[in-house]
Parts: structure tokens; C-alpha cells; sequence
């Protein structure tokens, strides 16, 4: 193992092998515990995709607040699920198909297309075309938003989905998914991922699901492995210490090195990250 590959393993905190059950209950364990440390909490608030992250984490949150209500007898605790499409979105029927499996206490639904649509408007009007990439980021940080608009109204914290594999490629949008409160799965790769989701007793189509962030609209559905240029197997493999084709381990350390900005706060003089 390199030297970097190690730096990265060990900053991912991914482990070569993990007990699924025992994760389960780490993750409720440790969401347990913030929401108890922090009394004037009382709801999760997360996005729900339909992808395996956001079924993954859902329905460890509704466990967790199951369990809240039952040890402290407290029934306001809650677990609100958010379907955020910007107009129809081609996978809705997974989106939906997580959240009666996940069964959280409240569904609520909030299009964000008017908001993002009057972003690019208003943008435009200054003579300045937007990238639909750029654009895919504004839809993202709209998205959380509305999370934090939902979580301000029900003294809520905004539940986050990002993984090792997903932080060390810096696939996420920076102030869009990548701004939350708190990340549950943080420690665990893609392929861990899915061993929780079997544990839990998700269907299958669900855990096979090819992961995709669908912000695009010249590029719908395009799998994330074709934008990173690189599998999950490859990230998995090397983030539990394992030697994967050179080529394969320079993209993932490029995507590390690259977007080493989005795993830091604000930069301030007294930081080194700017020099």
C-alpha cells in the first residue's frame, strides 16, 4: 500500500471487513445518542432519492426514532422522508417503492423546479449562460434548502448519506448534499452499504439499484461510475487496503486530491489547506 493510499484509507476510517449487524446498530446507536445530546432535537429530516444511500439511511433513521419514542416515552420524536424532484423524475417509482419499505412517519413532497428554474432565469438575465452541470449543483443545493427549511419548522436535523466511497471521490455536491448535520454512514463503503441494506431486509431491486446522481438534464441517469471513470468495486477494493490496477488507483487519488476543498470548512488565514 502506498503511502497516500494509507493516508486515505485511514482519514476514510474504512475497516477491511465489517459485521453488518453490529454497523446497524452503530449507526442507531450513535444517531441515539446525538439527538439525546442535543434534547431540543426531534426530527430527522433527509431526502429520499430511491437510491441505496438514501433507502440505507432512511430506514435506519426510522428505527431510530422507533426506538426513541419506546426507551423515553417521548412521542414527538419523528422521521420525515422528503421526495425533492425537480419536475417528474424517471426514477420515481424507486423513490417511492424505498419509502414503503422504510414505512417513516411522515412523507412530505416539494417539486424544485419553479425555485431552480427561477435561479437560472435570474442568472441568465446578466447576460451569463449556466452549464447543466452547473446547473445539476444548483438543483442540489435547492434540495438541501428545503431540507433545512423542513428541519428549521420541526426542530430538525438534516440527515446526510455520504460513505468513504462517495467522500473520497468528492462525488457530491459542495453546500448541496455535501451540507448536512450529521453522516451516519461515514466509515462504511458502497459495498458495506448494501451488506446493511441485506441485513435489514431491503428488496432487492432496491440494493442492486446502479447508483446515479441524476442532476443532469443533458445527461439523466448517467450511472456514477461513467462520470467518475472508475467502479465501486475499484473505490471498495481500495479503500479496504487492497491493490487495484494502477490507472484505477491514480483516478481515485486524483478525484482525492482534487476535491480536497469540499472535505474542509471555510478556509480561514490560519489554515495551512490554502498555502
Amino acid at each position: 500500500m502506498s503511502d497516500l493510499q494509507k493516508r486515505i484509507v485511514e482519514e476514510m476510517n474504512v475497516s477491511p471487513t465489517i459485521d453488518a449487524k453490529e454497523e446497524v446498530r452503530r449507526s442507531i446507536d450513535f444517531m441515539k445518542a446525538y439527538m439525546l445530546k442535543h434534547s431540543f432535537l426531534k426530527t430527522f429530516v433527509l431526502g429520499m432519492s430511491g437510491g441505496q444511500d438514501s433507502t440505507l439511511l432512511g430506514k435506519l433513521a426510522q428505527i431510530t426514532v422507533e426506538e426513541l419514542r419506546k426507551e423515553t416515552g417521548d412521542q414527538t420524536y419523528l422521521f420525515i422522508a422528503l421526495r425533492l424532484p425537480y419536475g417528474i423524475q424517471a426514477d420515481e417509482a424507486d423513490a417511492m417503492a424505498a419509502i414503503e419499505w422504510i414505512q417513516p412517519d411522515k412523507m412530505m413532497r416539494a417539486d424544485i423546479k419553479p425555485s431552480v428554474d427561477a435561479t437560472e432565469k435570474s442568472i441568465e438575465a446578466n447576460d451569463l449562460k449556466l452549464s447543466d452541470f452547473n446547473k445539476g449543483n444548483i438543483k442540489a443545493r435547492e434540495r438541501m434548502s428545503v431540507q433545512y427549511a423542513i428541519a428549521g419548522e420541526t426542530k430538525g436535523v438534516v440527515l446526510g448519506t455520504d460513505h468513504a466511497a462517495e467522500a473520497v471521490t468528492g462525488f457530491y455536491t459542495k453546500y448541496g448534499d455535501g451540507g448536512t448535520d450529521v453522516n451516519p454512514l461515514f466509515r462504511l463503503n458502497k459495498r458495506q452499504g448494501k451488506q446493511l441494506l441485506l441485513e435489514l431486509g431491503a428488496p432487492k431491486h432496491l440494493i442492486e439499484k446502479v447508483p446515479t446522481a441524476d442532476l443532469e438534464s443533458d445527461k439523466p441517469g448517467i450511472a456514477d461510475e461513467a462520470a467518475l471513470g472508475v467502479t465501486y468495486d475499484e473505490i471498495d477494493d481500495y479503500l479496504e487496503g487492497k491493490e487495484i490496477e494502477k490507472e484505477s488507483a491514480e483516478k481515485i487519488e486524483k478525484w482525492y486530491l482534487q476535491t480536497q476543498h469540499k472535505r474542509h470548512l471555510p478556509v480561514t488565514i490560519f489554515d495551512d489547506f490554502w498555502k
